[in-house]
């Protein structure tokens, strides 16, 4: 005898019976999860790591991406990179917003199209802000605000289709890329390098704050929050890839081999400083390095230890397919042909995105440079935040107040006299 379900599981108008309601519920935690990482995560990392007078600038550049990507990612950026298919490389663009779509299943899992929508935003919305951090400090706000949607549109949205979306001609391949390393972390790291080459550097003053609290820890024995916050990142973007399709000991072992201190503090602290493209380019946040040059080898490390069995869990496997296997595993059971499959595919991956993001971006940048300006002013670049926004970081009745109302109107009224916090709101 089949015992009834409780009445709250049973299936109804909003709870059809595809719906698991516990997928549903992580699903739109770990949503919320990444959101935080970038409002408040990065919107504060970016204000508290640079120069005061930069503060507003890179904590609006933060917020403006986040909500200009939400906007974009309704209208057409979603159904651009997981619709039905418009090209080879894009879906076709449509609004994601009707009723019926937004309730009706989604392509993968038993959740809705309302929780991908919103699961995938987040995930492009990261993108862009990650990218602003290699751009921080000298590029012009309102190229800024055409940069954001433009990438999202011509860029983004090629590497979601091909990569993950299920009619991507990379994802028909096998590629694995579980949580990002490709899509978001190589995009954002190649072409936020792309786009500073392009503006080119804040001055020769400003050198990057990363590299000098790295170089602290290295020749003064000084720790540094900023070098343990680096380090944790690209532990993060290493294991990206493989997330979810490598077991526990493969996870550790590839964290351990991208940590020799590692590939990307390599890059960063010896080849910036001898090779001629990377001396020339002015990467704020070091973004290239903790991301791109960290997801490069996660990709790779995803083709050598990805699990078969836990690559089944999550993609669909055609009988008699030799994909989703990891090179060592494919040694061990035998089949030496469907390692090597899956690291060539890994490998084209690499080239795909970074060619893509080098063409696109190149594009773009000098399309807005038509327009409006890519680099702020030399006068803009000396002020900061009060050439550009007319606004002070921490300049609220404390360390700034009088240059914030030394020549105002309000402040003729009381003479030579600053007026006081009651007297401004009496006023």
């Amino acid at each position: 005898m089949v015992t009834p379900l409780p009445a709250n599981l049973m299936p109804d108008p909003t709870s059809p019976d595809w719906l698991n309601k516990g997928d549903n519920a992580w699903q739109l935690t770990a949503a919320t999860l990444v959101g935080l990482q970038s409002v408040p995560g990065l919107v504060i990392l970016y204000c508290s790591i640079v120069k005061k007078k930069w503060a507003v600038n890179s904590a609006f550049r933060a917020l403006y991406a986040f909500v200009a990507v939400l906007v974009c990612w309704m209208g057409w950026g979603y159904q651009m990179s997981f619709g039905s298919a418009g090209f080879h490389f894009i879906g076709r663009p449509n609004v994601a917003l009707d009723e019926k779509f937004l309730l009706d299943r989604a392509f993968s899992g038993y959740l809705p199209n309302a929780t991908m929508v919103y699961f995938q935003f987040v995930f492009a919305a990261i993108t862009l802000i990650l990218i602003a951090g290699a751009l921080l400090g000298r590029m012009n706000f309102y190229a800024w605000m055409l940069f954001v949607p433009l990438w999202l549109t011509f860029c983004y949205t090629i590497c979601a289709f091909s990569i993950w979306a299920p009619n991507g001609w990379l994802f028909k391949m096998g590629i694995i890329d579980y949580s990002g390393g490709f899509v978001i972390h190589l995009s954002s790291g190649v072409a936020g390098f792309t786009a500073a080459y392009w503006i080119r550097e804040r001055g020769s003053h400003q050198t990057s704050l990363l590299t000098w609290l790295l170089l602290d820890i290295l020749l003064f024995g000084k720790p540094s929050v900023v070098g343990a916050t680096q380090g944790m990142i690209t532990g993060l973007v290493c294991i990206t890839p493989a997330a979810g399709t490598s077991t526990v000991y493969s996870t550790f072992l590839s964290l351990y081999i991208s940590h020799l201190r590692s590939i990307p503090w390599y890059t960063m602290m010896v080849l910036h400083k001898r090779i001629g493209l990377l001396k020339q380019v002015d990467d704020t946040m070091a973004v290239f390095h903790t991301h791109a040059v960290a997801g490069s080898p996660g990709g790779i490390l995803a083709g050598l230890f990805s699990e078969p069995k836990l690559s089944h869990l999550f993609y669909v496997i055609p009988d008699g397919s030799e994909r989703y296997t990891g090179f060592f595993y494919g040694l061990h059971d035998g089949n030496p042909r469907s390692g090597v499959r899956q690291m060539c595919t890994q490998l084209l991956r690499i080239v795909f995105v970074v060619v893509l993001n080098i063409v696109t971006t190149s594009i773009i940048c000098n399309v807005i440079g038509l327009v409006v300006p890519l680099r702020l002013s030399e006068e803009e670049l000396q002020s900061g935040d009060d050439a550009i926004h007319k606004e002070e970081a921490y300049a609220l009745w404390g360390d700034g107040e009088k240059e914030r109302f030394g020549n105002s109107k309000l402040n003729l009224a009381y003479g030579d006299k600053f007026p006081t916090k009651g007297e401004v709101q009496m006023a």
